[in-house]
């Protein structure tokens, strides 16, 4: 199993910045991506970016140019981070971690999802 747990959410003003973080832990044989989703009230959960590994990594076009995924170069660290800069109140939502597993516990685990509200 594997359990992963964010941080850093909170309420920004327009144009600000906020880091998340996503530390995974349990017993699994290895994580092949990372990346992170969100979802608005009201819609559905979304793919904001995901990282294979450090330098091979995917954006929303809609963020792309403004977050930042990173993901440890070592990969047995399995923690990915989320720089978002110039934040709009469109990307207010629900932020979930996730991670693509291998092995004999091979799945999609999700985060408890942590808050983001972009507001004046």
């Amino acid at each position: 199993q594997v359990q992963l747990v964010e941080s850093g959410g909170g309420l920004v003003q327009p144009g600000g910045s906020l880091r998340l973080s996503c530390a995974a832990s349990g017993s699994f044989f290895r994580i092949i991506t990372m990346g992170w989703y969100r979802q608005a009230p009201g819609k559905q959960r979304e793919l904001v970016a995901s990282a294979l590994s450090a330098s091979s990594t995917n954006y929303a076009g809609s963020v792309k140019g403004r977050f930042t995924i990173s993901r440890s170069r070592d990969n047995a660290k399995n923690t990915v981070y989320l720089q978002m800069n110039s934040l709009k109140p469109e990307d207010t939502a629900v932020y979930y971690c996730n991670a693509e597993v291998a092995g004999s516990d091979a799945g999609t685990y999700w985060g408890q999802g942590t808050q983001v509200t972009v507001s004046s």
